[in-house]
């Protein structure tokens, strides 16, 4: 077991014997914000070590305090420019007293002031500690919650319990820093399982998002070539906790330089994504994560209308909520994300997600989007969308994977690759229904299954059997631009053609076989002096002759 699957485990078991009878939503907005905390501290105060040299004070085992309090009390006058250093550097800064240090300090001597000063410290955080403003990132912690507590003490003392334990199980288990980030991930992906359907609002399973991560840093134009070589900048417009765009990231070579969009409705996940952006290690100057409403662009960024200033993305990736309800306005058929396709019906906004991100794809860039496979065949203004980006040459891929993969539904979904210009004139059908590993709760892709259903979108065969297939457009016209994979790419087995004179043949030799071995037992019988059993060939002879 790796450092860092034994760190999510240790902290899993933490939060599992913590919780007692709170909401797991809720206490996982506390464990969450708590581990982001303990991040932040342990990246700030190794630079800071890392600065002062041998002016960082080295306590011994007994002082209470942490170093940085120290050091803050005997250079006073030193404290500005050492600041200014470490934004240039780590990009913020912690007034030591709210570091992890000196608040697990005070759980572990269970100080009445514990509550008000992580009140205060995560104040510092939201509009100190970076250039860029964090208003709101712990909007959703409410320390004076009577879930924690009725009165101030219970709740203090309750918060010093899950400080002083988180503090204890990563006591030996912390070695990097970076080891953390990995254990956040671990941590909402196991509250995710729990909170079942819910999950589809805030996470993407990694061994998916793999798929799409995979896709999108390949060459646009020609897979086969390999890797692209820049990728300036990458959406995610349901960003969730924004571990699919981290996923792409990971994807990058070191010396590859982008920047990361997002969009996020809900709060809570809005402040999630956040926080998981800074514990992997993403300066806040790299990212934008905007709250708001998708389908009503509220993002004013993207509502920019002068093409030239306008933003555009070397690719877009997305997993939206599945077949949403939403209201649009008259005024919405002329909006430039839809105008030259129709509005989505009220019933499942799946293809107004797709279109809007498809609208700020760059003319060279590569969107994949998870979408229910109802998307593939339904009807109406839906059957329009999808003919107008057919015939237009923007649906590249289409790849259908096995059910009961995600957390929020145990339907199969689809993955859509789309292209404003691409480069062959088919759509290339990938069926991976039968591809994955039986699991209790949830069904899972190996790095196995990954790998072949990246590959095959690499090397856009003409055909592999009951796999995928190259389709061109006269063949789909005739479907009526009906894109459900099993027209085109069927995994049933072939029936096996049976030679009725062979088989024949066959069972008048087993016949004849048992009609022998029948003599020869009774010959036994009738040495023995018992009575002989029936010839049913003799009967059925004689069957025939009345007849």
């Amino acid at each position: 077991m790796t450092e860092q699957q034994q760190l999510g485990k240790t902290l899993w078991a933490i939060a599992d014997k913590l919780r007692g009878a709170m909401n797991a939503d809720d206490f996982r907005d506390y464990m969450l914000s708590f581990l982001f905390l303990r991040y932040l501290s342990d990246n700030y105060e190794k630079a800071a070590k890392k600065e002062l040299g041998n002016d960082y004070p080295h306590t011994n085992g007994n002082e209470e305090r942490s170093s940085l309090v120290i050091w803050y009390e005997q250079n006073p006058d030193d404290v500005a420019e050492f600041e200014t250093q470490m934004r240039r550097k780590t990009h913020y800064v912690i007034d030591p007293q709210y570091l992890w240090t000196s608040i697990s300090h005070m759980a572990l001597i269970q100080d009445d002031h514990l509550l008000e000063t992580l009140q205060n410290g995560f104040k510092h955080i939201e509009n100190e500690s970076f250039k860029s403003t964090f208003s709101g990132l712990f909007s959703e912690i409410d320390l004076t919650s009577q879930k924690l507590g009725k009165t101030y003490t219970d709740r203090n003392t309750a918060l010093c319990t899950i400080i002083s334990q988180i503090t204890k199980g990563l006591d030996g288990l912390l070695t990097d820093t970076d080891a953390l980030g990995d254990a956040y991930e671990y941590l909402i992906g196991q509250f995710a399982a729990g909170a079942g359907k819910k999950a589809g609002e805030f996470y993407t399973p990694q061994h998916i998002s793999s798929i799409l991560s995979g896709i999108v840093m390949l060459d646009p134009q020609d897979p086969a070539t390999g890797l692209r070589q820049q990728m300036g900048a990458i959406m995610d417009f349901a960003c969730g906790s924004g571990s699919l765009l981290l996923n792409v990231r990971t994807q990058m070579k070191p010396d590859q330089t982008t920047r990361l969009y997002g969009q996020e409705k809900n709060v809570t996940t809005y402040n999630l994504a956040r926080m998981n952006m800074l514990l992997h290690g993403v300066k806040d100057t790299e990212f934008d994560i905007f709250c708001g409403d998708t389908l009503s662009n509220s993002w004013d960024i993207l509502r920019e209308t002068n093409p030239a200033i306008r933003p555009q993305f070397d690719a877009v990736v997305a997993n939206p909520p599945f077949s949403y309800r939403w209201e649009p306005k008259d005024d919405l058929t002329d909006d430039l994300r839809f105008r030259h396709y129709g509005l989505a019906p009220k019933s499942a906004a799946d293809l107004a997600f797709l279109l809007h991100g498809f609208h700020y794809l760059k003319d060279d860039g590569v969107m994949a989007i998870i979408l229910p496979h109802g998307v593939l065949f339904r009807g109406g203004t839906e059957a329009n969308i999808r003919k107008k980006l057919l015939e237009d040459g923007n649906i590249d891929t289409v790849i259908g994977l096995a059910p009961n993969l995600f957390y929020s539904t145990g339907i199969p979904v689809c993955i859509l690759i789309l292209k404003k210009c691409k480069k062959f004139n088919n759509v290339l059908f990938i069926n991976a229904s039968e591809k994955f590993e039986k699991g209790k709760r949830q069904n899972r892709l190996t790095e196995t299954h990954i790998k072949e259903i990246v590959s095959t979108y690499q090397q856009r065969p003409k055909q592999i059997e009951r796999y995928a297939r190259s389709v061109g457009m006269d063949e789909i016209r005739e479907n009526d631009c009906n894109l459900n994979i099993t027209r085109y790419v069927s995994t049933a087995k072939p029936e096996v053609q049976i030679d009725l004179t062979e088989t024949h043949k066959t069972l008048a030799q087993s016949e004849e076989q048992v009609h022998m071995f029948l003599q020869q037992h009774n010959a036994f019988l009738k040495e023995l002096g018992l009575p002989a059993l029936p010839d049913g060939n003799v009967k059925m002879s004689q069957e025939r002759s009345i007849s």
